[in-house]
């Protein structure tokens, strides 16, 4: 099995805190790695560094391709694609619209063709239509592709979140902490929905999570990390057996 996210030696230093300290960290392509630990791990500033949005120093690599250097927007077309912890979406602006500007990373043509509204403009514009228009029904948000995102009930404003993410057609998935906020039943049917983005899209996920029930039950192979250092790896159920987990993470039974 092929390597689609390679970082290593990763560091991340906020003037006198370390927030990473050489962090080695790997997504194997067609599966759900999972990465947990206590709040203030680092697990959200590896996905920023991971994506582009805060300086680090190591290495990083998707499909054996250096993103090191590149900017986030570059991450992204190089096949990087996020979620995050608040959401982020345009309440104003229509469901469909939403998930276009996600599909907008495939689009290669540029503002004069958008000025003066070229053949190739209205080709690539049918084409982003068609990828949000598909990634809505793949989400169960289909009916709503008209509706005002702001309108959205919360736990269906994060599933458009998901919807644009895939509207650019990933190559990794970066979800973080996509749960937030959800019911028992939301969260089960987003359980259900990761594991078909692997399993019918052949998209490699990255999940921040912390609700432990969604990460046992979906990953593959679960990073665990504290005081911005990796404590241990592993598949769920050795991470569950883990005494140095149990006792930094999960807690122990008295």
């Amino acid at each position: 099995m092929s390597t689609v996210l390679s970082v290593r030696g990763l560091s991340v230093r906020f003037g006198g805190l370390m927030a990473l300290d050489g962090v080695d960290f790997g997504v194997e392509e067609g599966t759900i790695t999972s990465l947990i630990g206590p709040n203030g791990a680092g697990k959200t500033t590896l996905f920023n560094a991971v994506s582009g949005f805060v300086p680090a120093s190591g290495a990083i690599e998707l499909s054996g391709r250096d993103l090191t250097c590149l900017a986030p927007h570059a991450r992204s077309r190089a096949g990087v694609v996020r979620t995050f912890q608040n959401l982020e979406i345009f309440a104003n602006m229509s469901c469909l619209e939403n998930v276009m500007t996600g599909a907008g990373r495939l689009s290669g043509y540029g503002v004069l063709a958008a000025l003066f509204k070229t053949p190739r403009f209205w080709r690539e514009e049918r084409a982003a239509v068609a990828r949000a228009e598909e990634a809505l029904a793949f989400v169960g948000l289909a009916e709503h592709a008209a509706t005002p995102a702001g309108d959205l009930a919360f736990g269906n404003q994060r599933l458009l979140e998901l919807a644009r993410a895939l509207a650019a057609r990933p190559t990794l998935l970066l979800l973080d902490e996509t749960a937030a906020g959800l019911n028992m039943r939301e969260t089960k049917a987003l359980g259900g929905l990761i594991t078909r983005i692997r399993d019918e899209l052949g998209i490699s996920v990255a999940l921040v999570e912390h609700d432990m029930d969604l990460v046992m039950g979906i990953s593959d192979h679960i990073t665990v990390l504290t005081f911005g250092q990796v404590l241990a790896r592993g598949r769920p159920r050795e991470i569950q057996q883990n005494p140095e987990v149990i006792r930094a993470y999960l807690g122990e039974d008295e």
